[in-house]
């Protein structure tokens, strides 16, 4: 039910009537559960992005997803967890399960229920879309030109197997995005949920705005949405207690809090095949020494950023936020599948993108108060005099007299560490254009260096091969 050829053979395991089925909104709600990606895309963005290192010949395991995206190749592996392609694929089967869910509501009057169920179906879709076009695309410019390739943008059920598709423009995929979004804002309020977080709530919905305003540089609207959140703006307190309970909790169980649908921090959650946390801390490229070293020193609040780590032995580290789950499909021979928790949008962004669209809009006072509460729950032993984020302490610790560069660079900083392992940073190295360097150590122990420079056409992830294959316009190398 994906868009293209490599996943026909799920399209025909599936009675082509089946949808004509659908006529309770219970249906429709159980529909909807699978309009979230049920793969995660952490691995090669994570690779890709500087929170990753060579560690050196013979440490970790070889894992050729993961030696791709360090290296700015296109990722020849096509199936299994973690890779882009399974990715593309994931995110439009959950496109599809969307448009087949909107197309049951429009044949069928389920009144009240109906409109919060088509909201959450719109912003499912407008989510993954922005998703995709975020990865498999140049990066919004903000005034600028957008006239690059996008992705398709999925409107309506499939009804053949082959089916041809255009990839529009980045332009053209954010007006889609922004107009699903928009209907969906206004149908969601006041939907309710069995499990709340595992659906797009009214508060993620809010989350998901500000993160695509931001990208879009339309910084009021961000403040709007990230306001909308926490409309007594008590951010600092419901934020991951990262400093406080997680430090002090069990190990074991820290993964799990982490991702809790209990915590206010965290929006929306989705379950996803996964064996990203194993490959990242126990594979050659990943979370080494030096990285801890940048995770583990001051930032500009005076202090490090409290973190957690596993360790799968010398400079083969994890941070602990993925619970490591199994889904068994043969009890007797206990064979399955690895899977994990993923936090698609959380309030710990929400505010840290409000701080950004504060300094953009130059009310300089407000983002400093979001980077104050922000630092709060991520500090140990935390002390308001020491450790309060002022533009003096910023202007020192980036060494710049000009406030906005140095507030930018704070919220990029913060943002980096607070969300490491988490996806989120190779989105900000591209939103940004920021320049970032990998080594590599040869066999001999030789180290050398590749940068990434701003008009490098490796920032944009290749389309999968199946997909070229079918007639879609890669992107340029």
């Amino acid at each position: 039910m994906t868009v293209f050829a490599s996943s026909c053979s799920k399209y025909l395991d599936v009675n082509p009537d089946m949808r004509t089925d659908i006529n309770t909104p219970e249906k429709v709600a159980q529909l909807l559960v699978t309009a979230y990606p049920q793969y995660d895309y952490l691995l090669f963005t994570e690779l890709a992005s500087d929170n990753s290192t060579d560690k050196g010949p013979g440490v970790g395991n070889q894992n050729d997803i993961a030696f791709d995206s360090y290296f700015w190749k296109e990722v020849m592996q096509t199936s299994g967890n973690n890779a882009p392609n399974t990715y593309w694929n994931a995110a439009y089967s959950a496109i599809a399960a969307s448009n087949q869910a909107l197309e049951a509501l429009e044949q069928n009057d389920f009144g009240e229920r109906g409109k919060q169920l088509r909201g959450e179906a719109l912003l499912a879709r407008a989510y993954v879309h922005h998703m995709l076009v975020s990865i498999f695309a140049k990066a919004y410019v903000i005034g600028g030109d957008n006239s690059s390739p996008g992705i398709p943008y999925v409107l309506e059920p499939e009804t053949v197997v082959f089916k041809d598709y255009e990839r529009g423009t980045v332009a053209s995929v954010y007006e889609n995005i922004e107009k699903d979004l928009v209907e969906g804002l206004k149908l969601i309020n006041g939907a309710t949920f069995k499990v709340t977080k595992y659906h797009f709530n009214p508060q993620a919905a809010n989350a998901f705005a500000a993160r695509f305003y931001l990208h879009k540089g339309e910084y009021q609207k961000v403040v709007q949405f990230a306001t909308a959140i926490m409309p007594d703006n008590n951010f600092r307190d419901n934020l991951r207690p990262v400093a406080n309970r997680l430090r002090t909790a069990e190990f074991s169980v820290v993964p799990l809090e982490f991702m809790s649908s209990e915590g206010p921090y965290n929006l929306l959650l989705a379950n996803v095949y996964s064996s990203f946390a194993s490959i990242a801390g126990n594979g050659r490229y990943g979370l080494g020494n030096n990285r801890r070293d940048f995770l583990n020193s001051k930032t500009a609040a005076g202090k490090e950023f409290y973190q957690r780590y596993g360790s799968y032995g010398d400079d083969k580290l994890t941070v602990t936020k993925y619970p490591g789950l199994f889904f068994v499909t043969n009890p007797l021979s206990n064979i399955g599948y690895n899977y994990t928790l993923q936090c698609l949008f959380s309030l710990d962004e929400a505010l840290i993108n409000r701080a950004e669209a504060y300094v953009q809009l130059g009310q300089n006072s407000l983002a400093l108060k979001d980077l104050n509460d922000f630092v709060y729950p991520r500090i140990q032993n935390y002390d308001a005099n020491a450790h309060q984020v002022t533009l003096d302490k910023i202007a020192a610790f980036f060494e710049t007299s000009d406030p906005k560069e140095g507030l930018i660079k704070t919220v990029l900083d913060f943002k980096q560490r607070a969300f490491f392992h988490e996806g989120m940073r190779w989105f900000d190295i591209n939103r940004h254009q920021l320049e970032i360097q990998h080594n590599h150590i040869d066999e001999t122990g030789l180290e050398t260096f590749e940068v990434l420079k701003k008009d490098d056409l490796r920032r944009v992830f290749q389309l999968p091969e199946s997909v070229k294959n079918s007639g879609l316009e890669p992107n340029p190398r």
